[in-house]
């Protein structure tokens, strides 16, 4: 038997009242924590590791114990997490409906082309790499698996995860460049095709 507990529910279950936070705020705050790491463990500790330790069993117990132990972990965090919010405020205060167009622009064109395009640029590189000259598959090529030509020599250029899946079904007997998308690009290993 299966049986599904919201948030809502194990809230209720352990006695801790729902904090009221208005629309977006939550979102807003979640963000502003992330780029500001206020809740990593060198702010707060390892938390996973503290419920482990701690010897109580009500809400209020857990909350005296890490305070105890933390006195300013609390403190740290919001202080970290509040600057980002300043910031995050006068960032908003700075966009108008032309930067929303641009964005929207760089996204739905700009970066959906190189996303998709990218394997052009890496076979450009890699020819440029060996002082060859390149060129994309054509579509029976790309059926057995084919992306492009380095020279004379047939490469696929899959994701460095396709590495866990290589003793899948899928047989590719051609050399592989593996590719790691990174925040800002991507990381390319050419390694096969230098041996």
């Amino acid at each position: 038997m299966k049986i599904k507990l919201t948030n809502e529910q194990i809230r209720e279950a352990l006695e801790i009242d729902p904090p009221s936070f208005p629309k977006y705020v939550t979102q807003i705050i979640n963000l502003a924590n992330q780029n500001a790491q206020g809740t990593r463990p060198k702010v707060v500790r390892q938390l996973s590791d503290l419920i482990q330790e701690f010897p109580g069993k009500k809400f209020d117990e857990w909350e005296e114990w890490y305070l105890q132990r933390h006195p300013d972990a609390i403190k740290n965090a919001r202080e970290k997490i509040f600057d980002m919010v300043k910031k995050l405020k006068y960032a908003v205060n700075k966009i108008d409906e032309e930067m929303v167009n641009e964005w929207t622009k760089d996204l739905v064109l700009v970066k959906t082309f190189l996303g998709l395009k990218f394997q052009e640029a890496v076979l450009r590189k890699a020819s440029e790499l060996k002082g060859v000259d390149y060129r994309l598959a054509n579509n029976t090529e790309e059926s057995r698996g084919i992306d492009g030509y380095v020279g004379d020599i047939p490469v696929s250029i899959k994701p460095d995860t396709y590495k866990i899946k290589k003793g899948l079904s899928e047989q590719i007997a051609v050399k592989l460049i593996y590719y790691k998308k990174l925040k800002n690009g991507i990381e390319v290993d050419l390694g096969e095709l230098f041996i």
